[in-house]
């Protein structure tokens, strides 16, 4: 098993030499041996462990409790530090008016940023295994999902990591009896009420016994290519899009009859950006408002469409989307805020851009002054990779924001800076702040870099900032 999760560790770079992980410890089998496996591994691929996370979600009353005691027990006993919260994600999930589980998702990962934060981690490790994945995959697909979602869980998605992502449950069992190290079990894992339990409990072994043995490697392999696949026509999408789409005097405007052009996998891409860009990133925008646009387009109808969040009308070969009127929210909601991968992009439609971030290293033998601007007043901006706090987010400015421009001797109000470089007070709300998890303004994108993220003469890996017109 140990090997297993080296493999996986290194075939994805998840956990470089320098980084310290944190553990998302929920007292369950899976987590506390993945504890044990990175404990033993981190010498070797030289990582470390910076200590537990556990978040009591207050869901299971004393054995919630008890869960959360065998963790800070466990920590105390290996003598390393644990971050616990006490969360009541079902008062959370009314608040919000979501499910419990999606409830439950957002509290992890905004807990597992503090964690990280307190405990001066790079990445937080999570136990999902191979039989995790197989069940991933098999829900999405029950639920209707597209390549996107049959990708399943990826094994870095911004500060989490998941080493035991070719891992099967089985060896992970095995590796705790074998050590005999104890673990809690939780009683909600036998409920087959929760459809992931009766996927777990009665579909994979039937499809393993009746249908195709090792059938959680295969729909390992089919989530593998699913999210290739997501990747390569996510990518197309945006090529299509910057040909497509233009914005202007608060409408999305998209060319019909160019769009009847493309593949269907492209268009509804294309008519899912468009439509996102329209209503706004507070709106869900479904497969059903896609397809009626495509049903629109092709019948080359004149009337109207009302969707989730947005309008569509025809206008000669143009449709034109503008946000429902009726459902604005107030001036004070507009904030926006997206994550944003490293690698990876993520678009911004408030600001009609995508924000793109990518990695290399400087050059054998040159600097990396020698090689890049380093003003970041253009669309691109090259920064420090060794002084980020991934995982990055994008947002409009907040009050109060600060940082100290390349070059300045000290700090500056961000409100003054857009004074002092005469942008327009329009420009000044959807102009995308890049900030790390630490909260720190990286890049106030086309305008200025943060002093304490410019590379040195000492830099050997940067992270490339790309501003890009949609």
């Amino acid at each position: 098993m140990v090997d297993s999760v080296r493999r996986t560790i290194r075939s994805y770079g998840l956990l470089p030499p320098g980084s310290r992980v944190a553990v998302a410890l929920s007292g369950g089998a899976d987590s506390v041996a993945l504890l044990f496996a990175l404990r033993e591994l981190a010498g070797a691929e030289r990582f470390q462990v910076a200590g537990a996370a556990h978040m009591n979600h207050q869901l299971r009353g004393a054995d919630a409790d008890a869960d959360a005691q065998f963790c800070r027990d466990l920590a105390e006993d290996l003598g390393m530090p644990i971050e616990i919260e006490r969360i009541d994600v079902g008062q959370l999930a009314r608040e919000m008016g979501a499910s419990i589980e999606h409830a439950a998702h957002v509290a992890r990962y905004a807990f597992f940023e503090r964690a990280a934060a307190r405990l001066g981690a790079t990445a937080v490790a999570v136990a999902h295994t191979k039989d995790d994945q197989a069940e991933t995959f098999l829900l999405r697909l029950l639920r209707g999902a597209g390549p996107r979602g049959l990708s399943g869980m990826h094994p870095r998605a911004g500060l989490v990591v998941r080493p035991f992502l070719e891992t099967p449950r089985a060896d992970v069992r095995h590796f705790l009896r074998e050590r005999q190290i104890a673990f809690r079990e939780d009683s909600s894992n036998a409920d087959l009420g929760i459809p992931r339990n009766r996927i777990r409990h009665e579909l994979l072994p039937l499809l393993d016994s009746r249908f195709a043995p090792g059938i959680a490697d295969v729909l390992g392999r089919e989530a593998a290519i699913a999210r290739e696949d997501a990747d390569y026509l996510d990518e197309a999408a945006l090529a299509a899009v910057a040909r497509l789409v233009s914005t202007a005097a608060g409408r999305v405007e998209l060319d019909a009859d160019a769009l009847m052009v493309e593949p269907p996998a492209i268009a509804r891409r294309v008519i899912r950006l468009a439509q996102q860009m329209a209503a706004g990133p507070e709106t869900f925008v479904g497969f059903d408002a896609g397809e009626a646009v495509r049903r629109f387009v092709v019948s080359k109808g004149t009337g109207q469409l009302d969707l989730p969040g947005h309008r569509v009308n025809r206008h000669g070969k143009l449709l034109v989307l503008t946000k429902s009127r009726g459902r604005e929210k107030p001036a004070q909601a507009a904030d926006f805020m997206y994550q944003l991968e490293v690698p990876g992009r993520v678009m911004v439609p408030e600001a009609a851009c995508a924000i793109s971030a990518e990695t290399t290293s400087v050059p054998t033998g040159r600097i990396a002054g020698e090689v890049w601007r380093l003003a970041g007043r253009s669309d691109e901006a090259v920064i420090e990779a060794g002084r980020l706090a991934a995982p990055l987010s994008v947002r409009n400015r907040r009050s109060g924001d600060a940082f100290r421009p390349l070059g300045l001797q000290g700090r500056k109000k961000l409100q003054d800076f857009f004074v002092d470089a005469k942008i327009d007070r329009g420009e000044r709300e959807i102009t995308p702040v890049i900030v790390d998890s630490a909260g720190r303004i990286v890049w106030v994108a086309g305008h200025a870099l943060a002093e304490e993220f410019r590379v040195t003469n000492a830099t050997k890996d940067v992270v490339i900032l790309k501003r890009l017109p949609i």
